[in-house]
Parts: C-alpha cells; sequence; structure tokens
C-alpha cells in the first residue's frame, strides 16, 4: 500500500475493514495471489465483457524462464505483475529456489517442471509453455494439484515448415557440405548425387498443423505428397494418405518427422524403418529427438542407404548455449558431427521474429485471461471452461477440486443461501472445475463461502475474483 486511500488491498481476516469496491482473491485463506480486472487489449476475445474494477496486482510474481519473447513479457507487466525474465533455463536446485512464492512461471523447452518441482511451488497457479510441447511439464501432477497449464500449438508451424523445405533443397544439392568445404578454403563444383526437388515424393509422418502446411508447399514445388497419421486427416491439394507408416517409407524420397513425444514414438524410426527406405532416400526430424534412433541413423549414413538427413532436435539437449553439443551430451554426438550431407541445427525449428512474437502473444494472454478471470480455454492439463459475464456487482469463484462422486452435491448444499447467477462444470480425468458467479453477496458473505468450498475434502483449489 502507497497510503492512498484509493488503492486496493488483499482480503485479510479482518474483513470488516475493506472498501466495498475492492476486488480480490482471499490470500489470508489461501496462496492464491489477488487478481487483477485490467481490461486486456487481448487477441483472443475476454470472456468478460461488463466494465471491471481495477485493484491491486503488484504482488502477482511472474519468473520467465528461457528467454522469452519481449511481447509475452510486455503483456503481463502491462497488467501490472512483478516479471522476473532470464534467458536461460536453470538447474533444478536454484529452479526450486526460484519457483517457490511465483504465481505464474513461463519456459520453453529446456526448463523441466518435475513433480519434485512443482511441490516446492506452494504459490503457483498457472504455468505458459512458451512453445508446442508440453512434455518437460508433469501434466498431471500439475492438474491434480491446481496448476494449470498453456502452450502454443499453432503458432510457430510455419516458421518449422518453412525450415523443412529449406532442408529439402540444401539435402538434394548437398549445399552444406559445399558451404563447410568452402568455408575452409575448398572449391568443389560438383553435380553428382544433385537433385531437383520436382518430381520426387515426400512422405510426411504426422499430417497436424505443420505436415499439413509443409504438404501445401511441397506441392507448389512439383513434389509429390504421400503422408501417414494414426487419424484419418484431410489432404491438402493432391496429396494422399497412406495406411502404415511402412507404405510412406517405401514410397518417399524424402522422409519428415512431425510427430509429439509419446511413448508409441519413441525410436519409431530405427534400423528396421530405414531398412524399409528407398535407398539413397533422405530423413529430416523437426519433431522431438526421442523419436529417431540416431545411432541406427548413423550406421544409414555410412552404408550409403541414406543420401542424407537433417536434424533440429535431439534426445539430450545443452540447457544454454555455448560449446556443449559433444560426447559428454549424447556418447555418438562426434560421430554424428562427422557425416557427410547431414544438417544439423540446433532446436531452431520455430526460432523466427515472427513465431516467438506470435508465441508470447498467444501464451501471454491465455496467461492473463487465466489470471485475471479464471478461463482455461485452451489448457493442456485442465477442463476448458469459461463464462462470460455481463452483470456489475458479481463475485466470481473458481473452484478446483477432484472428479469423484458427491461432490458437486456438497457444493450446491453450501450454495444453498447464495443468488448464484450462473455456474458451469467440467471435468477432465481426475480433476473437475466448477466455474460460478454469486451477486448481491458482501465480503463476509463471499469468505465464508470460500472458506466452506475450501472445507471441502475433494478440494484443490478454491479461488475468489471480486
Amino acid at each position: 500500500m502507497n497510503g492512498d486511500p484509493t488503492d486496493a488491498q488483499d482480503i485479510i481476516p479482518r474483513v470488516d475493514k475493506l472498501a466495498r469496491s475492492v476486488s480480490n482473491s482471499w490470500n489470508s485463506l489461501s496462496t492464491s495471489p489477488s487478481l487483477a480486472f485490467h481490461p486486456p487489449q487481448l487477441r483472443r476475445p475476454s470472456t468478460v465483457t461488463k466494465p471491471l474494477k481495477p485493484f491491486e496486482t503488484k504482488n502477482i510474481k511472474v519468473l520467465l524462464l528461457e528467454n522469452v519473447n519481449k511481447t509475452g513479457q510486455d503483456l503481463l507487466r502491462e497488467q501490472g505483475y512483478i516479471v522476473e525474465a532470464l534467458k536461460t533455463s536453470l538447474p533444478e536446485d536454484q529452479l526450486i529456489e526460484k519457483i517457490r512464492d511465483v504465481h505464474v512461471v513461463g519456459i520453453r523447452s529446456k526448463t523441466r517442471l518435475t513433480a519434485k518441482v512443482l511441490r516446492e511451488a506452494r504459490n503457483l497457479i498457472v504455468i505458459g509453455a512458451f512453445c508446442i510441447g508440453t512434455n518437460q511439464v508433469d501434466l498431471e501432477f500439475a492438474a491434480e494439484n491446481g496448476i494449470t497449464v498453456f502452450n502454443s500449438p499453432f503458432s510457430n508451424s510455419r516458421s518449422v515448415a518453412e525450415l523443412t523445405i529449406a532442408e529439402i533443397i540444401m539435402l538434394s544439392r548437398q549445399a552444406g557440405d559445399r558451404s563447410n568445404e568452402l568455408h575452409n578454403g575448398t572449391w568443389n563444383k560438383v553435380s553428382a548425387g544433385c537433385w531437383e526437388v520436382r518430381g520426387k515424393t515426400l512422405g510426411i509422418i504426422g499430417y497436424g498443423h505443420i505436415g499439413s502446411q509443409l504438404s501445401v508447399l511441397a506441392e507448389t514445388m512439383g513434389m509429390g505428397v504421400v503422408y501417414y497419421d494414426v487419424l484419418t486427416m484431410m489432404a491438402m491439394g493432391t496429396a494422399r494418405q497412406l495406411p502404415s507408416l511402412e507404405k510412406v517409407l517405401a514410397e518417399a524420397d524424402f522422409i519428415t518427422l512431425h510427430v509429439p513425444e509419446l511413448p508409441e514414438t519413441k525410436n519409431m524410426i530405427g534400423e528396421k524403418q530405414f531398412s524399409q527406405m528407398k535407398d539413397g532416400s533422405y530423413l529430416i526430424n523437426n519433431s522431438r529427438g526421442t523419436v529417431v534412433d540416431i545411432p541406427s541413423l548413423i550406421n544409414a549414413s555410412r552404408s550409403g542407404k541414406l543420401a542424407g538427413a537433417a536434424l533440429d532436435v535431439y534426445p539430450n539437449e545443452p540447457g544454454g548455449n555455448g560449446d556443449y553439443f559433444n560426447n559428454d551430451l549424447n556418447t555418438w554426438t562426434t560421430d554424428l558431427r562427422s557425416l557427410k550431407n547431414i544438417i544439423l541445427t540446433p532446436h531452431i525449428g520455430g526460432s523466427t521474429e515472427e513465431a516467438q512474437s506470435a508465441i508470447g502473444a498467444e501464451v501471454g494472454h491465455a496467461l492473463v485471461s487465466y489470471v485475471n478471470e479464471g478461463s482455461t480455454t485452451g489448457a493442456v492439463n485442465m477442463p476448458e471452461v469459461s463464462v462470460r459475464t455481463t452483470e456489475p456487482n458479481l463475485a466470481r469463484v473458481l473452484f478446483i477440486h477432484q472428479n469423484v462422486p458427491g461432490v458437486l452435491r456438497k457444493v450446491n448444499t453450501i450454495l444453498a443461501d447464495y443468488n448464484i447467477e450462473r455456474q458451469k462444470s467440467e471435468s477432465r480425468g481426475k480433476v473437475a472445475y466448477l466455474m460460478l458467479e454469486v451477486s448481491g453477496a458482501g465480503e463476509q458473505e463471499i469468505a465464508t463461502l470460500y472458506k466452506e468450498l475450501e472445507s471441502v475434502q475433494a478440494c484443490i483449489r478454491t479461488r475468489v475474483l471480486y
């Protein structure tokens, strides 16, 4: 507080001294922060349409790791949050110390938010993964402890697709090797083993947001496209979906992988799969480092089975920039670096100014919407709940609970004496999320409601926005 009587403050046990206009969550009763209803300038539509009263947000602490784009940082700072932004990931012990008191954490692909780390994050309510993947977060543990996780599934897909197109052309012309040779002073003008991509067949494994965009780009260059996906996907242009991975491997001149990291995708391209590919074909992996068995790739390259490969991801990757890509990281690194016509890039598929700005905006907006309004639209580990508000003088109650029988009956008993304007509940696995709005209730009544909900045995987290 700055001594200004118009400043808002956290609700504390002596609720009789609170101004009626203050909007808060109950920090004396919960670890949740006070939450700000500044009318945000969001690209995604806000679910709150009534004029909302701004209140103090200076106690909301945000930790951003791995050089999150300035667009995302600015969105959070504009809300009045305290934002600490670091350029790298942190070792586990340092991460645990940093995360203990923050309410929001933003990461990219290298920070590991394990159950051990999250268990120490006593104030954490939401995680923003400023990237596509979320395998670096223990999603189940987070959900079961009331921590919502958002990511950016679409924003960098064009950047990855364009990099893949560039690699297809570079590999077919052996341009990487020619460039390295010339950097070392060797002039080596050759055409043997160099090809146009026109008329060649591209095989796409995983026909999602990236794969389908890549399909369109490849066809504009005169390539034929076949693809495999575990789901039946609508083909773009003249692309054809084949019934199995083996069929694609046997038909395509270039194989490119765009699949998530799952138990069933680990080493999905290994010795057997390389033997099923055409002689002199090419492999590109811009998805996840565990998808390709690298020793098998090394053998396929040395035997001539592969004419070339491009890798942007690896099973183990350095935590920061530097001279770390060596055998201490992966035992086969030296062998991989020695191969001909192998393009190695440091996980830069989505590293363009456009993609990172779009990711910063998308995830930043999602974090603001959740902190300020409780909206879980787009969350990867929580039921999606969002309520539009039009009436003034409402308190919004957010109740995350275990998805077990009898909880709503207990909640409805608690709510029996309150005027509920609207409520919505959804469940996902072991977790359920109830959002409701109460009208005509004073601070003492809302505080009582909060305490009663917190006392429900299946309660995971309760927040109140007022």
